[in-house]
């Protein structure tokens, strides 16, 4: 992978480590759209931000595990392991979608982790 394809992942973890909302949100395109298969849910950039807000400010969540399976200048695939503030764990895949440096879309699945 070229160094330029990969700064896109290496933000977004710095940003998810920091709890940089902001810096995290302006890798969010205006047209973003979040798809939840799980749920069967789609949520607009506001409504992503809100969800992403409200799991930042929380001292209970925790990512373990992340890792960038694949990128290139279109998409970007991760997975990772999450804890939630209500005690619920879910092994996550994503599949963000990504469109002149901005992610544009992101479906994920997720499995809970007993």
């Amino acid at each position: 992978q070229n160094r330029r394809v990969k700064m896109l992942y290496e933000k977004m973890v710095k940003t998810n480590e920091n709890r940089d909302v902001d810096s995290f949100l302006d890798m969010i395109d205006e047209e973003f759209v979040m798809v939840s298969h799980q749920n069967k849910t789609e949520r607009t950039k506001q409504e992503f931000a809100e969800m992403v807000r409200a799991m930042m400010s929380s001292d209970s969540l925790e990512v373990t595990n992340q890792r960038c399976i694949y990128e290139n200048d279109d998409v970007l695939v991760e997975h990772s392991n999450l804890s939630f503030p209500d005690g619920s764990k879910e092994a996550v895949l994503a599949v963000w979608t990504k469109r002149k440096d901005k992610f544009v879309r992101v479906e994920t699945g997720a499995t809970p982790i007993k």
